[in-house]
């Protein structure tokens, strides 16, 4: 994170979200607590296993929860104001606008019946009012935005190859200019080259139109090169939230330790690659105390019993009883 975006107010404020999921009758805590702040032009990544509340988190953020989800607590407030995160009309307005959505699969979010360049243009129309014919030239300048070129824009969905239709998505992400574009894990299904070039454009168009981003993803590298900031997510809680320098120098909790090592270095032949044991954690019978203490190879006797708080060490964040607990508390669970 750069010292400008810093020293600025927040545009976004996730204020101890949480987010519940009902299903036959039980209600499954999916995100808990969840705090923090995005800055205008700054770019936030959430990382995580499978099923740690990344994309929760972002779909609360946009208002986009699923009929069976519901905000139990906690208030998201833009540039100050409160959102109605929780009301789906009310949410209209703001969606496009404000904070708008890269989603995963392209090919799934575009309709195949429709040409891309009409897609593009329909935001323009409901959300600023815009004429056809103005739509139109607005979708076109998009697409050359994004790097197609615009006469492309009479192709269907599936005429396009997948880094095209990613890129027609953030096209349609930019044509209301929003402040806040959330990606939900946007280059996990291209290749390495075609992920490398989207996540180029991210940077550029950041840069450009001085948007924020918040980047869903389970791969710390893709964080490395695109964010300024990164949050570890595990069991829906944030366990640690500091710079990309300062959590690839110096990582403090056990579990950002582990992903980091599951990262293969080509530079470094000689580099071990261990996977994390064990297996993220059921919402059904979630483990008391730090989550994460089932699988931890630095767990002590308070991390069964206990939820370790989420404290300040200097600007980053961890939520771990290793950077807590007096040495006398330190009873190890893991020979």
């Amino acid at each position: 994170m750069t010292n400008s975006s810093q020293d600025k107010a927040p545009l976004l404020e996730i204020d101890r979200l949480s987010v519940d999921y009902g299903l036959k009758g039980v209600s499954l805590r999916a995100i808990d607590d969840v705090s923090f702040a995005l800055r205008p032009g700054e770019a936030v990544g959430l990382v995580g296993e499978s099923g740690s509340g990344k994309t929760t988190t972002a779909m609360a953020i946009a208002g986009l929860l699923s009929p069976n989800a519901r905000v139990s607590s906690g208030v998201v407030r833009y540039r100050g104001n409160r959102l109605p995160i929780d009301d789906d009309a009310a949410m209209r307005p703001h969606r496009w606008s404000e904070t708008s959505v890269v989603f995963q699969g392209a090919m799934n979010a575009l309709n195949p019946v429709h040409r891309v360049m009409k897609q593009i243009a329909e935001p323009c129309v409901l959300k600023l009012g815009m004429s056809r014919s103005e739509a139109t030239a607005r979708a076109r300048e998009l697409l050359e935005l994004v790097g197609i070129p615009a006469d492309r824009g009479v192709a269907y969905p599936h005429e396009l190859s997948g880094g095209m239709r990613q890129r027609v998505m953030i096209a349609m992400a930019l044509a209301c200019r929003p402040s806040i574009i959330i990606g939900d894990e946007p280059t996990t299904a291209l290749d390495v080259i075609t992920q490398a070039q989207i996540l180029k454009l991210l940077g550029e168009l950041r840069s450009q139109l001085n948007l924020a981003l918040i980047l869903i993803t389970h791969d710390l590298s893709v964080v490395a090169e695109s964010c300024d900031r990164v949050m570890i997510m595990y069991a829906g809680r944030i366990v640690e939230d500091g710079t990309v320098a300062e959590i690839f120098a110096n990582p403090k909790h056990p579990y950002t330790r582990l992903l980091i090592d599951t990262i293969p270095n080509p530079a470094n032949g000689k580099k071990i690659i261990r996977p994390i044991p064990g297996d993220p954690p059921n919402l059904i019978s979630r483990p008391p105390g730090c989550a994460f203490h089932p699988r931890c190879p630095s767990a002590m006797g308070v991390c069964a019993t206990e939820v370790p708080g989420l404290d300040k060490f200097g600007r980053a964040r961890v939520a771990c009883h290793l950077h807590r607990s007096s040495q006398e508390d330190k009873v190890a669970i893991h020979a």
